[in-house]
């Protein structure tokens, strides 16, 4: 489990104000002490992340974040870090200490939540604060307000750490419905073959996380699957019979195109893993705006990787990317490229965006940048979906799927 990637965990995040009890909890779930714990406000800075399993469930990572109400310049720095683990959250804990309850930032704050689907505990903490009757009291009053999923609890017990857990792995249960990457269209028994190039990009004795996860899910699914390079393949389709798709690394895509019969099915990993993170029908619209930059001076189009990697002359982000499209728009392209966790704020300034498979992405970040985007009105597309279509195959590389 812990070899498990970030990508494949659910993502749980606390969130609340100052000194309302986040770490304590987080620390107390995980059974160690990873958030730094005080009594002195603004304790927590930089959101803290750990990886475990949580038993029945299984892997996810648990980040803790902080305090909404911090201050000064340096304060709203952490806040503008607090609110970027918005776009990665599948679940959200809320706490609030139980004689502070801000209603007002609560609600502000639970709109972020409902506006991005994300599922939500609210936690009032430190309830041994309170005598029997006055927080009797306070439940009474909160329960007419409707708040949702709602737990009362204290650190100093086990109890409320339980039933925390309880509705968490519940919440998780009716959310994990992250799809299999080929399982749901490839039969039983069927046969996939991988072509993997080994070129200067291949890092050295390992596989990339694309490749691992689809022969995972071959296994997972009882799919045989034949993983050869590209200079084997046409040997290997006359050794294999009745193949029923063969998926290539999308640099390739043009050549391998020509050696796999019309009758087999083709695609890449980077759709594959389009499919799985985001949604095939917003980048299947997003590359027909490709037509439209014809007729724009100067396009600006964002290259966002998932990571962050040392690139090299046949990378293919940064460098055979922008040669396709601007080779094929036949003019100068304003290429800007944006790696790692955090979305730009200014996407709106593009006439295109195109992403990497977001191997490294949960789905629910991927979801959110769609949806920042959809709601920017800036079409966005993916790396194997763009090549296919300058290369002229991409009916073929998605047929499959429809």
């Amino acid at each position: 489990m812990n070899s498990t990637p970030k990508a494949n965990r659910k993502h749980i995040v606390f969130y609340g104000k100052r000194n309302a009890g986040k770490s304590s909890i987080m620390n107390k779930i995980i059974g160690q002490d990873i958030s730094l714990v005080s009594d002195i406000k603004g304790t927590t800075t930089d959101p803290v992340s750990k990886a475990m399993e949580l038993i029945p469930f299984g892997p996810v990572v648990f980040t803790d974040t902080g305090g909404l109400d911090d201050q000064g310049q340096l304060g709203k720095m952490r806040v503008s870090k607090t609110l970027n683990t918005l776009e990665e959250a599948d679940c959200a804990i809320y706490v609030m200490d139980v004689e502070d309850i801000d209603e007002r930032v609560y609600l502000e704050f639970t709109k972020e939540f409902e506006k991005r689907n994300i599922p939500y505990i609210t936690v009032i903490n430190k309830i041994d604060l309170f005598s029997k009757g006055e927080l009797e009291r306070l439940k009474k009053s909160i329960s007419r307000k409707g708040w949702r999923n709602l737990v009362f609890m204290s650190t100093k017990g086990e109890d409320g750490i339980l039933f925390l857990k309880d509705k968490l792995i519940k919440i998780l249960d009716i959310d994990d419905e992250e799809s299999t990457l080929i399982g749901d269209i490839i039969p039983y028994g069927g046969k996939v073959i991988m072509v993997i190039p080994i070129d200067s990009d291949a890092p050295k004795g390992r596989l990339i996380l694309p490749q691992v996860q689809l022969l995972r899910d071959c296994l997972d699914h009882g799919i045989k699957s034949y993983v050869v390079r590209d200079t084997e393949l046409e040997s290997a389709l006359k050794d294999i019979t009745d193949v029923d798709l063969v998926v290539t690394d999308s640099q390739i895509f043009k050549e391998v195109d020509k050696l796999v019969p019309k009758n087999i099915k083709l695609t890449s990993f980077s759709i594959i893993m389009a499919r799985q993170k985001g949604d095939l029908g917003v980048f299947l619209e997003g590359v027909n705006s490709i037509k439209d930059l014809e007729f724009i001076d100067n396009p600006k189009v964002l290259i966002m990787e998932s990571c962050t990697h040392n690139t090299s002359h046949e990378d293919i982000g940064t460098v055979k990317i922008p040669s396709l499209l601007k080779r094929h728009l036949n003019k100068e392209v304003d290429f800007q490229f944006s790696m790692g966790q955090n979305i730009p704020k200014d996407l709106d300034i593009f006439d295109l965006i195109v992403h990497c498979g977001s191997c490294m992405l949960n789905k629910k970040t991927m979801i959110n940048r769609i949806r920042v985007c959809k709601e920017k009105k800036v079409p966005i597309t993916n790396y194997g979906i763009l090549i296919a279509y300058i290369t002229g195959i991409l009916d073929r590389s998605v047929e499959i799927f429809i």
